[in-house]
């Protein structure tokens, strides 16, 4: 599993190095799993749970340049705004999907006062080393 997060980039979350985090109330990122996909060479599957607590968001970032990414709101809502397109207000039970190198500009809990979760499914190349990579990175 620590490839996995190595792959994450999960350091801006404060997953890595606690004491390192945002003042501000940040995302948490927990990995589900990981999968080569034995009839796409080269490809692997992977999936993680991003937690928001009330009112936290995520930084500005991009994924991996090869990465199709397909969200789906577990519960609570999500703000999201990825390349130029209108930002979104998605709930539980919505799925979106991002194109490979897609720049997610709002990641955010669409509520100040209740949590929301959301599962990201990644089908990227399985060499990847980094999944998501916060602006000015």
């Amino acid at each position: 599993m620590g490839s996995l997060v190595k792959k994450l980039g999960l350091c801006a979350a404060g997953l890595l190095f606690p004491a390192l985090a945002c003042a501000q109330q940040r995302e948490t990122v927990t990995p589900q799993f990981s999968h080569v996909l034995p009839n796409a060479p080269g490809k692997s599957l992977i999936a993680v749970t991003v937690d928001y607590p009330p009112g936290a968001k995520s930084a500005p970032h991009t994924h991996a340049k090869s990465a199709f990414i397909y969200g789906y709101v577990v519960s609570g809502a999500i703000r999201s705004q990825v390349d130029d397109q209108p930002a979104r207000v998605y709930r539980a039970g919505d799925a979106f999907y991002e194109m490979p190198g897609a720049h997610h500009r709002i990641s955010e809990n669409g509520s100040d006062s209740e949590p929301a979760r959301l599962l990201a499914v990644f089908v990227v190349d399985a060499n990847e080393t980094t999944l998501t990579t916060p602006d000015g990175r």
